[in-house]
């Protein structure tokens, strides 16, 4: 009887020092799984050819692979929203961030600001028809004019308030093919599909179209912004991918994509 007494205490001694150690390791902000697996980064279309460009570049410095998922801001916010495993959300307009903030899905004190992002005119060059301006896309022969989807795209929305502003809406609406990002609005200018399009200027830079600026007047600014996901496992690796995108080297690579600085810096 004695003997088992002796057995139980030091049973519960072993169940409540390993209780205590399961609830405090791993720490707050390390890597709680397997050494040498990949993060997800779900980035806005519009990053696709600079974030690439990045993760190359992060994997070869740290030996972190980075997975990236490319889409349309709100459709990546409604992916997160349903629990998609993803552990970086790159958004091309700062107010879905500040939504999924309030939601308690993304970590507050990760939330950054990396980019002001840009819309352009474009013009296929299979179409044959170069417009030079807005106005332009009155010419007969443009048929089709693509932009991304207004409803869940921040460029679609863009380039909606950039046609609004301009007084050409109405008269341009029912030439309008919605792509579901704004890399697909550009596919469909590339392959003349659409003889025309408004894209972002980080993915126009293809021998398939040429291009012109539009007004800043005439949209809201594209403030671009990331933050970590709330109970990342990846948090530590994402949060080193977020300051390597904010930092002097990422800084340097989207401002190549024509990306401007964040307001105010």
């Amino acid at each position: 009887m004695r003997l088992m007494r002796v057995l139980l205490a030091v049973l519960a001694a072993a169940f409540i020092w390993v209780s205590g150690c399961a609830a405090t390791w791993p720490p707050a902000g390390r890597d709680q799984s397997e050494p040498g697996r990949p993060f997800t980064v779900a980035a806005a279309a519009d990053l696709q050819l600079a974030f690439t460009e990045l993760g190359r570049e992060f994997e070869a410095r740290t030996g972190r692979r980075v997975v990236f998922i490319f889409g349309s801001t709100g459709n990546l916010a409604r992916q997160i929203e349903h629990g998609a495993p993803v552990d970086l959300f790159a958004a091309a307009n700062v107010s879905f961030v500040e939504d999924l903030v309030q939601k308690g899905l993304l970590i507050p004190d990760t939330v950054q600001p990396y980019a002001v992002g840009l819309i352009v005119l474009a013009s296929s060059k299979a179409a044959g028809v170069e417009v030079r301006d807005l106005a332009g896309l009155l010419d007969p022969r443009i048929k089709k004019v693509a932009i991304a989807s207004p409803d869940h795209a921040p460029y679609g929305l863009a380039a909606k308030q950039a046609l609004m502003n301009a007084g050409l809406w109405e008269a341009i609406q029912p030439r309008l093919v919605l792509g579901e990002n704004v890399r697909q609005a550009l596919q469909f200018v590339q392959s003349g599909n659409a003889e025309a399009g408004i894209v972002a200027l980080a993915v126009a830079g293809v021998p398939e179209v040429t291009c012109v600026p539009i007004d800043r007047a005439l949209y809201e600014p594209l403030r671009q912004a990331l933050a970590v996901v709330t109970g990342s496992p990846y948090e530590a690796a994402a949060r080193e991918f977020a300051a390597f995108v904010t930092g002097p080297e990422g800084r340097a690579v989207l401002a190549r994509y024509g990306f401007l600085p964040p307001e105010g810096e």
